[in-house]
């Protein structure tokens, strides 16, 4: 089902229109045109850590809701204020570019087309040169921040030229402090930067013969860091290409073995699928540090848009969500990892917040060290952002069923939920959020928040049933309020009478524009607190989507149409669901396949950019998000699950006359593969991985045949309903068929 390549045509004259490469540290980018091949190189962990804005007494609930309830804008601001930095300081923290090598090819050649190889991660590049295509190969270590680039045999006078970023950026770096970049020439070539308060980095790099070699390694010094760079260097060219080759098509092999694959008549999206689980293992290597907007890609030529932060109100769980059903949770450890270590900030934010000692609390926009980057106010309350991440540690016990990790992951997961406690109040016979706020919802104005914002109460929700199912796992206590809150604490904000009746924002606050979080209908997807088919839901839900639908995508992001695909295919709409996807690649990619923040291309929505034709004053923006949700969307499309029941083909569009997935992962550690043809559902194999009862929805509607095989021989059983629960021991497998 997977294709071997990909293939790019050049002229790539951008670094977000380059091939990538990446091992989730460093990230390479291949672009350029003529004879003239750039590298843009940068590293996901380096960061500058000063500034920012700790979180501070003053900014605390009980004033934030006084300031609020009283119209008082200027001392809401005061609150969140940003701390006073030092002269040559920046505001915040930031991921820094490292630069890019301009590789001069002989006088006359011609870059034409750039192949990647899915099998073993590297690229391989076509050139003319006369009346002859050569090809140049460029191989990426997975293991280290290394790569090499392989030129062919009787070439001559290739030169390459370093350039630091300090090239297009030395007016702001020197403004914050940063010295001017360090060179050298000898056996080592490149450049040392040295950062003002954290471990450097540059480039290091060796030409000898077809090979050059390079490294991008971080030093506290220039000497430490020739020298580490040479070291690296050495046994590189020692090793030459072939030992680095047979590591990452082993690597690759590792990979690829536990994907799910995927065959559907849709190229488009088909591509995203594949060329998404090729960026999503260079993106968020289990052996690297954890992915952030744009990951390791940093372009060179600016400082990369909101520094390459870790964005927890959607855009770090959109870059994760791949991991679930496609089968790679190892992916996820390094960010819950880093998300865990910060407990002591996270509890100290909480006491200022709410006077609690038992609290956990994570703001929207965060540095690798939980340092907020700055006084957006509605952010920094969002506690949204703390329960999502809590939500996935659950997701990911229920796909591993790994009893030792969801201890770990349950003190974090409770002190969440203390947060909500701590805010919540009692209103007759049910109970309330007074403060809350939707994602960027009208900014950060004074309007921007209300009472039992639908967001909050789907998160509260969801958070509140993987509490209550972790105690009964775990055997610990389960506190009395959880219940009270499961019955009295409504599952969204619902507005209008009668058959008017719809999800608002907010307590009297409809959706009154198009707006790219969808956070009203989070309770269908990603939280999936709301019974779709139940007779009460089901007529809200529908009037919702209808009012959602009529608002219209005209100021959407790139991220946000995978999540309207995935609200799709969730309730059914698969032709939109396939459709959304498609708009993503036609309107949300470049020509070198970057997936973008906003448009690239006029006609669809104002995100960055006009009614015709005109790009708005800013530069193009990669995120890593809106490739990584359409990877999820399209699994989704395929299997999902809803109120613990699995559905397969849901967001599938009838007219495909053949579907089929393999090894797709979903709740209780189960592996399913299937087959759609003509409409018809066959061939269901289900692998338990755990042992355990996986409920699903009967795929056919009518009478199953079950095929299982019990102490080595084969068992048939006729099963049907709507709902199939199948007890399943470890290992076991089963088939199933329409009978």
């Amino acid at each position: 089902m997977r294709p071997a390549s990909y293939d790019w045509n050049f002229p790539l004259r951008r670094p977000h229109t380059g091939i990538l490469l990446g091992n989730g540290t460093l990230g390479i980018m291949v672009w350029g045109e003529g004879n003239a091949l750039q590298i843009s190189m940068g590293r996901a962990d380096l960061w500058d850590h000063r500034g920012g804005m700790p979180w501070t007494e003053k900014m605390s609930y009980a004033r934030i809701r006084d300031c609020l309830e009283r119209q008082d804008d200027a001392g809401l601001r005061n609150l969140f204020e940003r701390t006073a930095h030092a002269p040559g300081e920046p505001e915040r923290p930031s991921v820094i570019p490292v630069g890019r090598l301009n590789i001069q090819l002989p006088t006359g050649a011609n870059l034409k087309t750039g192949t990647l190889d899915l099998e073993d991660g590297s690229v391989r590049l076509k050139v003319r040169h006369g009346r002859q295509i050569h090809t140049v190969d460029l191989h990426l270590d997975m293991q280290r921040a290394t790569f090499m680039v392989r030129f062919p045999a009787r070439w001559k006078g290739v030169v390459v030229q370093p350039i630091p970023a300090w090239n297009s950026l030395g007016q702001y770096l020197s403004s914050v402090s940063f010295p001017k970049p360090e060179t050298f020439d000898g056996s080592v070539k490149g450049w040392f930067q040295a950062m003002p308060a954290d471990p450097g980095s540059g480039v290091g790099y060796q030409q000898s013969g077809r090979m050059l070699c390079v490294a991008v390694p971080r030093a506290e010094s220039c000497d430490s860091f020739v020298r580490q760079a040479g070291s690296i260097l050495a046994s590189m060219q020692k090793a030459a290409r072939g030992p680095l080759q047979k590591a990452n098509l082993a690597w690759w092999k590792s990979y690829w073995k536990t994907v799910p694959g995927i065959d559907i008549p849709n190229q488009r999206l088909s591509f995203l699928y594949w060329y998404g689980m090729y960026k999503f293992a260079s993106f968020t290597n289990p052996r690297a540090v954890p992915a952030s907007l744009q990951g390791p890609w940093i372009e060179d030529y600016q400082m990369p848009p909101w520094s390459s932060d870790y964005h927890f109100n959607i855009n770090v769980q959109m870059c994760y969500q791949p991991a679930y059903h496609g089968n790679r949770l190892e992916n996820l450890r390094p960010l819950f990892d880093m998300v865990l270590s910060w407990e002591p900030v996270l509890r100290h934010n909480a006491k200022l917040f709410l006077g609690i000692d038992d609290g956990i609390m994570l703001p929207h926009a965060v540095d690798d060290r939980c340092t907020c980057m700055g006084g957006f106010w509605t952010g920094s309350i969002d506690h949204g952002c703390t329960a999502w991440v809590a939500c996935m540690m659950y997701r990911y016990y229920r796909y591993t069923m790994d009893r030792t990790f969801l201890r770990k992951a349950y003190p974090f997961m409770k002190g969440a939920m203390r947060v909500y406690e701590a805010m919540m109040e009692r209103q007759e016979d049910r109970l309330v959020l007074p403060v809350t706020v939707s994602p960027e919802y009208r900014g950060a104005n004074l309007d921007a928040w209300g009472q039992n914002a639908s967001f909050q109460l789907a998160c509260c929700h969801a958070l509140i049933e993987s509490l209550i199912a972790s105690a009964g796992v775990l055997s610990e206590s389960e506190p009395s309020a959880w219940r009270a809150i499961q019955r009295d604490l409504p599952r969204a904000c619902v507005g209008g009478e009668g058959r008017d009746r719809m999800i608002t924002l907010w307590e009297g606050t409809w959706l009154d524009e198009s707006h790219r979080h969808h956070s009203h209908l989070s309770g269908i997807t990603p939280f999936d607190v709301l019974p779709l088919d139940d007779p009460e839901w089901k007529p809200i839900i529908e009037r919702s989507l209808a009012h959602w639908i009529f608002r219209g995508p005209g100021y959407w992001s790139g991220w946000c149409i995978p999540w309207a695909s995935m609200i799709h295919s969730h309730v059914g709409n698969a032709e939109a669901a396939e459709l959304y996807l498609d708009i993503f690649d036609r309107i949300y990619t470049n020509e070198g396949y970057g997936t973008l923040h906003d448009a690239a291309t006029p006609g669809f929505t104002l995100m960055g950019i006009g009614s015709v034709g005109k790009h708005l004053n800013r530069p193009e923006i990669m995120q890593m998000d809106g490739g990584m949700g359409s990877v999820a969307a399209i699994q989704e499309m395929l299997l999902h699950t809803r109120r613990g029941v699995t559905h397969l083909f849901a967001g599938a569009p009838a007219r495909w006359r053949h579907v089929a997935f393999s090894g797709m992962r979903t709740e209780g550690a189960f592996l399913i593969s299937a087959a759609r043809n003509h409409r018809e559902v066959t061939n269901v194999r289900i692998q338990s991985l755990a042992g355990g009862i996986i409920k699903l929805a009967n795929p056919t509607n009518g009478t199953i045949r079950m095929t299982r095989t019990v102490k080595g021989r084969k068992e048939t059983a006729i099963i049907q309903g709507s709902v199939l629960e199948i007890a399943m021991s470890k290992t076991e497998t089963v088939v199933l068929n329409p009978a």
